[in-house]
């Protein structure tokens, strides 16, 4: 056999190995074992005992003695004397073999312990139940099932199935390789009183997160007059604790105390964890303190209670009493009282726990870092975070690399986060997961989010469903839809965020249709939508207002029961309201027990929308009397249905509630109220709403011109128009629109055809029907009517009925007849039915006295059926 290399792998043994080892550590009790050695030798090193053994025993030729200094090198893992002391004994046997296979797991040379293995068997010595529990060991600890299934081959045909320790490292085996029904196989081919067995396959379950089947093999154990040990008790309670199944939990509870274990510390650590994370802190506390024994691991478990229930002042003062009662504190504990301290009302405390760090030496442990990091970006102080990461000593740790890119990211501040990202490789660490997942969120430019694809590729991360959707939602919000596609395509196993990011990114990328047709694909891919995927396509449905497919993705959720979800009832309200279906909407929308903000807000925003005045403020009013949060989008909307009504005083009473909310200080809210204001022909009030925006967008400042030019106030529109330049907001096709009107109505006729060659040049943006007619009035209000009838002939576009309509008016205003006539007669080739164009003319002809020419017009009304709607008034 070649020398074995000493090269540990990064593997732990598990409970069932550990015992092994210490197991065949006392075969062989010869004249020659350790136990009858003189105490001096057998407590020396390895070289003195093989010293003395070669001087008194003849070793070569006595295996007992040569088993010993096996023994005793494994003792020391110096594995390499051990292999030196077996080449030299001409006859091994079986107890040489095991001590060797057992070491070599010792000293964490699992991949030495299958190479001798093999090499036992080839040689053909007899193998026992140690020999096939180390090496079932070594196998666990390399995660390799198929070397595994080979050595249980070998159990089934020489008859040791039977055995729980054999049959427990197959179960550890196939447990640890997520292949618990295998385990689940193992276990119940040969059921044995062997509590050890009985341990291992639930803690396998809980492991494997099948928590009710450890319950339900835990209930057979104790029908069964099994002994439970203080092993199995805090896998058990584990298990209750991942379900929150406190009545299960307080059975085992007493189970432990009939057995006699709840002094074990182990076991009364997960009483108090059981009690603590179903939310019982007085009896997880009550526990704590009837323990004989407890240690840092108990107290942690109050103190990650309290911190998971929502009470980080008890919290922070568990951390105080560990450290008045001196009980050792761990960089686990750390963490869980800086968990409770990210909050900005606990900035003091956490200030205070940093000092603390500073001065007992856990500054530098990257764990403690990582959760600073965590601490400073949740209280709003991101500057600290970058600091604490500045600090760190160690940066090898991946772990402090994605926290300070996930902070930043959640931050928005896609700069640093994207240069820290590219930092990484300079340090010689490679990015995970958690890294590409976070920068991918804030990539928005596509050649960037392509490099990072071509690393997922080479890296073999792009296989991680979080990284795949990252990838696929930063092609979606690039545009490049096509290519968000394909990546979706490609993910394996699709989870609900996959599905309901794609058919979101599809929904605002204008393929709702699209959309449709892949939510129809989840329940051939037997995927049950969630609400967020629900919440997607009902969007889709809002969208495309296909009605159809809103009742029957409406029908899904309530057979499926999902329709208590509160976010999914707005969406479904919102569906319908968009599908212009009021009727259904506010049937669905009274029958929702708990009104939330969302459906309130949809159902305003339907009734708004289409002008139903009475209906949206009486509905706005009884979402004040409950008390709920009425959201700037809410605000906009009822301010859009009062701008309607023309009700000053209600309009007064909105802007009040605005103030109160603070609402009044977002740019869409006051983008509503400049405005109204602006209706009710108030300027004045006007400035007022919009100087309170704190950060105007580009809504706010064409609300502002157009308010201005609808006042007649044409150079402070423009005025407006400049200082939005300024800002750097670049303005839109609306925005143009209202400085225009604002050059007409102040008569700048040069910088009105400034404004539109600007559009074209300066921003690309093409003029439409709109922006010419504004120029068209510009000119005519001008008097230049005929400047303005050229201007339409020479306009790219075909001029519609509103281009030819302002020309129209101006020719009344100014008698131009013959103008009037070519106009009005363009408007009627276009729309027939347009009974503005017949008396626009006929008012022509009647102020120049040509009273033949209005009869003749009134009598071609009457012949087409066109008649003029009367006139009536509110007073």
């Amino acid at each position: 056999m070649n020398p074995i290399s000493y090269h540990p792998v990064e593997h732990k043994l598990s409970a069932f190995g550990r015992k092994f080892i210490s197991s065949i550590a006392f075969i062989g009790t010869t004249s020659t074992s350790p136990h009858q050695l003189p105490k001096n030798i057998v407590h020396s090193k390895p070289d003195i005992l093989h010293a003395h053994l070669i001087k008194t025993q003849n070793l070569e030729r006595n295996t007992h003695a040569a088993n010993s200094v096996l023994y005793a090198y494994g003792e020391y893992s110096r594995m390499e004397n051990a292999a030196k002391v077996l080449e030299e004994m001409p006859e091994p046997n079986s107890i040489s073999w095991n001590l060797m296979i057992s070491n070599s797991n010792k000293a964490l040379l699992y991949q030495d312990s299958w190479g001798i293995f093999c090499k036992m068997h080839r040689l053909g010595f007899e193998m026992n139940l140690y020999t096939y529990g180390s090496v079932l060991s070594a196998c666990g600890a390399l995660t390799s099932t198929l070397w595994g299934e080979q050595v249980y081959g070998l159990v089934m045909k020489n008859g040791f199935f039977s055995d729980g320790y054999v049959r427990c490292g197959m179960i550890e085996l196939f447990s640890k390789c997520s292949r618990f029904h295998d385990a689940l196989r193992v276990f119940y081919d040969y059921l044995c009183d062997n509590v050890v067995c009985w341990n291992a396959i639930i803690s396998g379950a809980v492991k494997n997160r099948e928590y009710w089947v450890a319950l339900d093999i835990f209930s057979r154990m104790w029908g069964g007059f099994l002994k439970v040990n203080e092993y199995t008790i805090p896998s058990v309670l584990n298990a209750c604790v991942s379900l929150l199944e406190l009545q299960f939990g307080k059975m085992v509870h007493g189970a432990a105390i009939k057995c006699g274990l709840e002094t074990d510390v182990f076991v009364g650590t997960s009483i108090v964890d059981l009690y603590a994370k179903c939310g019982f802190m007085d009896e997880a506390f009550r526990e704590l303190m009837l323990m004989p024994f407890s240690n840092v691991v108990s107290w942690t478990a109050m103190l990650n209670g309290f911190v998971q229930n929502g009470d980080p002042i008890s919290a922070f003062q568990m951390f105080a009493e560990m450290r008045n009662k001196g009980v050792e504190i761990n960089n686990y504990t750390v963490t869980c009282v800086l968990a409770a301290c990210a909050n900005p009302v606990m900035a003091k405390e956490a200030i205070q726990i940093h000092s603390w760090i500073y001065k007992t030496g856990f500054y530098q442990d990257s764990v403690v870092q990582t959760s600073l990091i965590n601490l400073y970006s949740k209280i709003g102080e991101v500057v600290l975070s970058e600091l604490v990461f500045a600090e760190a000593e160690n940066r090898q740790h991946l772990s402090l690399w994605s926290n300070m890119i996930s902070v930043l990211a959640q931050n928005n501040d896609s700069d640093k986060a994207i240069h820290l990202f590219q930092r990484i490789f300079q340090e010689d660490v490679k990015p995970d997961k958690f890294c590409c997942s976070s920068v991918l969120g804030v990539v928005d430019c596509l050649d960037l989010g392509r490099q990072i694809h071509s690393y997922t590729l080479k890296s073999g991360l792009i296989s991680n469903v979080n990284v795949s959707s990252s990838l696929f939602t930063m092609y979606s919000k690039c545009g490049s839809i096509e290519e968000s596609y394909i990546i979706f395509e490609l993910i394996e196993d699709k989870d609900n965020v996959s599905w309901a990011s794609m058919i979101s990114g599809l929904v605002e990328h204008g393929f709702s249709d699209r959309a449709v047709e892949l939510f129809r694909e989840m329940p051939v891919e037997e995927i049950i939508p969630d609400e967020m995927t629900l919440t997607a396509i009902l969007n889709a449905c809002s969208s495309l207002e296909t009605l159809k497919s809103g009742k029957e993705i409406h029908g899904f959720i309530l057979r499926h029961g999902v329709g208590e979800l509160r976010i999914v009832n707005g969406a479904i309200v919102n569906m319908y309201t968009k599908c212009g279906d009021l009727l259904s909407a506010r049937s669905f929308f009274d029958m929702i027990p708990l009104k939330d903000m969302f459906s309130c807000s949809s159902m305003i925003s339907g009734y708004a929308q289409r002008g139903y005045v009475e209906n949206t403020l009486q509905l706005f009013k009884q979402m004040l009397i409950n008390d709920l949060y009425s959201s700037s989008f809410t605000i906009s909307s009822v301010l859009g249905v009062i701008a309607l009504s023309n009700r000053s005083r209600i309009n007064i009473q909105v802007h009040a509630h605005c103030i109160k909310l603070g609402s009044q200080l977002e740019a869409s809210t006051g983008s509503s109220l400049v405005m109204i204001y602006s209706k009710c022909g108030n300027i004045d009030d006007c400035c007022k709403a919009f100087k309170e925006i704190v950060a105007p967008d580009l809504v706010s400042w064409t609300a502002m011109i157009v308010s201005y030019a609808q006042n007649g106030k044409g150079g402070d529109a423009l005025q407006v128009y400049e200082l939005m330049r300024d800002s750097g907001i670049k303005p839109d096709s609306v925005t143009f629109v209202g400085v225009l009107s604002a050059c007409s109505h102040a008569g700048l006729v040069e910088e009105g055809y400034f404004f539109l060659n600007s559009m074209m040049k300066d921003y690309g943006i093409e003029p439409g029907a709109r922006h010419y007619a504004c120029m068209v009035d510009l000119l005519s209000r001008s008097g230049r009517l005929t400047e303005a009838e050229r201007f339409i002939s020479d306009m790219p576009i075909k001029p519609d009925a509103l281009v030819w309509g302002t020309l129209l008016a101006a020719c009344k205003l100014h008698d131009e007849v013959e103008l009037g006539k070519l106009a009005a007669k363009k408007i009627m080739e276009l729309e027939p039915s347009e009974v503005g164009a017949y008396i626009s003319l006929s008012n022509i002809w009647a102020s120049v006295g040509q009273w033949d020419e209005v009869l003749k017009i009134r009598g071609s009304m009457r012949g087409t059926g066109i008649a003029k709607e009367p006139g009536w008034s509110s007073l």
